[in-house]
């Protein structure tokens, strides 16, 4: 059966943590101030072909923050997960890998950031919803 007449398939297989780092440099500080921090946060999505129908897709998230001036803590966290995504034309199978694939795994990231953040004794960051579709049609649209 060609590629072109497979029925289209989409289904996470695993998700799983690839990557974390988290550093506080000077949290006996930071836990004496008022906690009113100043965040930066960056997220990126890459994506990997493992064979024809097997996908992972990483989502990066590194937080910084900082609080009256004293760095308070830096964390990289990388989600990753396997997607078996079959029977898709190539702008389309584009599109799920950069859209589809980290609307379903930012729950599972925003997670991990909260959990690691409790267990170093900061408040979670709550991370706020991300539009992957439209992340990924202003990506698409400053590419042409």
């Amino acid at each position: 059966m060609s590629k072109e007449n497979k029925e289209p398939h989409f289904s996470m297989q695993k998700i799983y943590l690839k990557k974390q780092i988290f550093e506080s440099p000077n949290s006996a500080s930071v836990f004496g101030t008022d906690w009113k921090p100043e965040t930066t946060l960056d997220l990126n999505i890459i994506h990997n072909t493992i064979d024809d129908d097997r996908h992972e897709v990483t989502l990066t998230v590194e937080v910084t923050a900082k609080n009256e001036e004293i760095a308070a803590f830096n964390l990289i966290v990388d989600q990753a997960a396997m997607f078996i995504i079959s029977g898709f034309p190539e702008d389309r199978l584009e599109e799920a890998l950069n859209s589809a694939c980290p609307s379903i795994m930012f729950p599972y990231l925003r997670e991990t950031v909260d959990h690691i953040l409790l267990k170093a004794g900061y408040p979670p960051l709550m991370l706020a919803p991300i539009n992957f579709d439209a992340m990924y049609k202003e990506k698409k649209a400053k590419a042409h």
